[in-house]
């Protein structure tokens, strides 16, 4: 058996959940948007599952244990904002009872926004949770892939392909590193992300599997909706692929003048007993809710408000980073 990344649903050790620290970077959102995060982490905790919130220094950590419950424990990490999905490391499970870290190169989502501290999260991730670690010589985020398990994976070209991750790299390289590295065997190329996502289209945002051989795909809820072309462009190339194709409410236009913000129910984060769906105020929140509901019947589906989270540039699933159960 070799080392294969696993899909979400499958059984959670633990789960890291990334806490705002940087007023510089939050501003005026920097409180509501830790409040938000806080929440999150409750909701998983008060189902029993071990969550890590990291917390960057000892004033985080205080303001972290205002608003979270006992339940929720804390871990001091490096790190240059919230999102672990991309800076963190990807554990794969393998023979014997084994897991590893496997971490990627990093360079700020195409050299739009590398931090302090981006490059060493991974590594302190890793050595908190005793997990080996090794670094590939490419440069990946894990928002960008979605497995169910099987040896699928699910990407975008936007963003695997976008030259400025990976310049020497062809479509035929990148491939076989995903190959070697995440333990894939077969590939599903979407086309584009979604409207004013910074990190050129990853995949979390647009499309997630949700069952073997089964993937989520939003519809337009709005006339207006910026990603029409983008979600129908991707349901005709999963049905081609032979996917099972869920449909799922889009929250619609959300944004200021003409700039369309990437939110997106999608970016839902699964856990061992809920999965927690952010919503922004939209008319179409409650019915996300619902539809993710169905995706997942054994367990429960929470919504809560991620609104001052997404002027980060993310949500849940982008904030976090689980941890697979041992097989054994």
């Amino acid at each position: 058996m070799a080392f294969v990344m696993p899909a979400e649903w499958a059984k959670q050790d633990w789960i890291w959940i990334g806490f705002p620290a940087h007023g510089d970077l939050w501003e005026e959102n920097l409180a509501p948007a830790q409040e938000q995060m806080a929440a999150f982490a409750n909701a998983v905790a008060e189902t029993g599952q071990q969550v890590r919130l990291v917390v960057r220094d000892a004033a985080t950590e205080m303001r972290a244990k205002q608003l979270v419950s006992g339940a929720v424990s804390f871990e001091r990490h490096p790190y240059g904002d919230i999102w672990l999905r991309d800076t963190g490391p990807l554990t794969l499970p393998g023979p014997d009872g084994q897991r590893r870290a496997q971490g990627f190169g990093f360079n700020g989502w195409g050299g739009k926004y590398l931090l302090e501290g981006d490059l060493e999260t991974g590594p302190s991730l890793a050595d908190a949770g005793d997990l080996p670690y090794s670094r590939a010589d490419w440069i990946l985020e894990g928002g960008a892939v979605e497995s169910d398990g099987t040896g699928l994976v699910v990407t975008t070209e936007q963003c695997l392909l976008n030259p400025n991750r990976n310049p020497s790299l062809s479509r035929e390289q990148i491939w076989a590193n995903l190959q070697r590295d995440l333990g894939f065997d077969r590939i599903l190329w979407l086309g584009e992300g979604l409207a004013g996502d910074h990190t050129d289209g990853h995949v979390d945002n647009l499309a997630r599997l949700v069952g073997e051989n089964t993937i989520a795909i939003p519809r337009a809820s709005t006339p207006d909706d910026p990603n029409a072309v983008v979600y129908d462009d991707a349901r005709a190339r999963a049905a081609d692929f032979g996917l099972s194709v869920r449909d799922m409410p889009s929250p619609g236009w959300m944004g200021e003048g003409d700039e369309a913000e990437p939110a997106s129910y999608m970016n839902f984060a699964i856990c061992n007993d809920v999965v927690v769906v952010p919503t922004y105020g939209s008319a179409h929140d409650e019915d996300a809710v619902a539809a993710v509901g169905d995706l997942f019947p054994g367990r429960v589906a929470v919504g809560l408000r991620a609104d001052a989270v997404l002027t980060g540039g993310g949500s849940f699933h982008c904030a976090s980073q689980h941890v697979p159960a041992n097989p054994t």
